[in-house]
């Protein structure tokens, strides 16, 4: 049960990440989608998207992996 719900904890970003590559890559075609009255507003917020969910799951992998102790130490806490 506890790693369906560590699987669910991931895949939430991982969608928020995979919308923000779809808002970037409909900017490049010109396709300007429903709330977004710009382009670059479109563009933004896909990075905005993508930079925040590729950081929680970072950020997961890493507090995960200084919790088994299989990290380099210059990532070690002091």
């Amino acid at each position: 049960m506890v790693r369906l719900i560590a699987l669910i904890i991931m895949l939430i970003p991982g969608i928020f990440a995979a919308y923000g590559i779809k808002l970037m890559r409909d900017m490049v075609f010109g396709i300007l989608q429903n709330p977004f009255p710009y382009l670059w507003v479109q563009f933004l917020a896909g990075l905005l998207f993508f930079l925040a969910g590729l950081g929680f799951i970072a950020g997961f992998i890493l507090h995960r992996d200084r919790k088994k102790n299989k990290v380099q130490p210059r990532f070690q806490r002091k």
